[in-house]
């Protein structure tokens, strides 16, 4: 594993804004960055990454299939009571995934360690499984790289072949909230795919969806919305006025309830305390255990945060990092693993799962130790 400095195409930014990638950069700073690379092997890819997603990814869901039988699990998770029972029947019809993205660390050498899933509203979606392949056929095609280049990014393939296999009725409305400029691209992204996918793939703002007297949430038209697929946290639907509706409403979801279970960081303690000693878990425990071991440093997470907002960072070395956020309640403690460090960047590798297979990698990076909303997405390629 190498960061490689490349030169930038001199019209990505006019490429950007035509297909829509209006998210490129934030604030004047660069959100997309080209001007340098992460070089894998194909043996990297295969056994440190794909592998090794696909495992746990297999882990998570026997987990999920512990969880709905257990009400102590349940509320250690803080899942509001009146959901219990329509996650578990969400999860006893094994209603199907979309996708979903798991975060490690990597240096290129040992096993990857995972930091977290995110597993309910997974963005930088778009960059990862088309913006990075056009740059690398790009590459290709202007000699920055050679022939045998090549991407471990199978994503977009496999967002059509899953939407087409969901068997939601339609029209599938997908909903962002309005004014969420990453938000509306990654669900315009995925609306195309549905379309490609032979869906009738409708937008909607999150705000605009309305619920009938007769528990039916419905469009502004009040056209009923039976399949939705909803880039916003099911934890706050839940929390939201209208949450209470969902079980009776006869929408479908995606992500299905039940994948508000993984998009929980305590699922990472879960995961320890059943495969304790795993070469690609990090000792992770509830924080209302604070007798329980853990090896110098660590890392505190809410249960419910997302681009590294309330997470804190104490490092075995002494260095120390934080970054505040609107997020509170019950955190976990996790083993700190250290980010590799490449120029003064560190790098966390994404990634994705969709339907149940391991099919892609993204890449974000920072100056800091916690990787936020504000780090920058790099390419990489495969070249032995």
């Amino acid at each position: 594993m190498q960061r490689i400095s490349f030169s930038e195409r001199p019209d990505w930014r006019q490429q950007a804004e035509a297909l829509g990638f209006a998210f490129h950069t934030f604030d004047g700073e660069p959100y997309w960055d080209e001007t340098a690379a992460y070089r894998f092997s194909l043996r990297q890819i295969e056994d440190d990454i794909e592998a090794p997603t696909a495992e746990l990814h297999q882990l998570c869901l026997a987990l999920v299939d512990l969880i709905v039988e257990r009400e102590e699990l349940l509320e250690r998770l803080h899942i509001p009571r009146f959901f219990w029972d329509h996650l578990r029947i969400s999860w006893r019809r094994r209603e199907p995934s979309l996708y979903g993205r798991m975060d490690f660390c990597y240096s290129g050498q040992g096993p990857a360690k995972l930091f977290e899933l995110n597993y309910d509203t997974p963005t930088s979606l778009y960059e990862a499984a088309y913006f990075q392949w056009l740059w690398l056929e790009q590459q290709r095609e202007r000699g920055g790289l050679p022939a045998a280049a090549d991407q471990y990014n199978l994503i977009q393939e496999r967002l059509i072949e899953t939407l087409a296999d969901l068997g939601l009725p339609q029209p599938l409305y997908l909903a962002a909230v309005r004014d969420s400029l990453e938000d509306r691209g990654t669900v315009d992204y995925l609306r195309d795919c549905a379309v490609q996918a032979g869906l009738d793939a409708r937008f909607l703002a999150i705000e605009d969806i309305g619920l009938e007297r007769s528990g039916t949430f419905v469009d502004l038209q009040g056209h009923s919305i039976f399949s939705l697929f909803k880039l916003y946290p099911w934890e706050h639907l839940l929390e939201d006025a209208f949450g209470a509706a969902i079980p009776a409403s006869g929408t479908r979801f995606v992500e299905p309830p039940w994948k508000a279970l993984l998009s929980n960081k305590g699922i990472l303690a879960l995961l320890w305390e059943q495969h304790p000693g795993h070469p690609n878990l990090l000792p992770a425990y509830f924080d209302a255990r604070p007798s329980a071991h853990l090896a110098p440093g660590w890392v505190r997470k809410p249960l419910f945060s997302r681009e590294g907002a309330n997470v804190s960072l104490h490092a075995s070395d002494g260095r120390r990092a934080a970054v505040a956020g609107p997020y509170g309640g019950a955190t976990i403690r996790q083993a700190c693993q250290p980010l590799p460090c490449f120029d003064g960047h560190y790098p966390v590798l994404g990634s994705w799962v969709v339907g149940d297979s391991a099919c892609g990698l993204g890449i974000r990076e920072d100056r800091s130790l916690i990787t936020q909303d504000s780090s920058r997405f790099l390419p990489h390629f495969i070249l032995d």
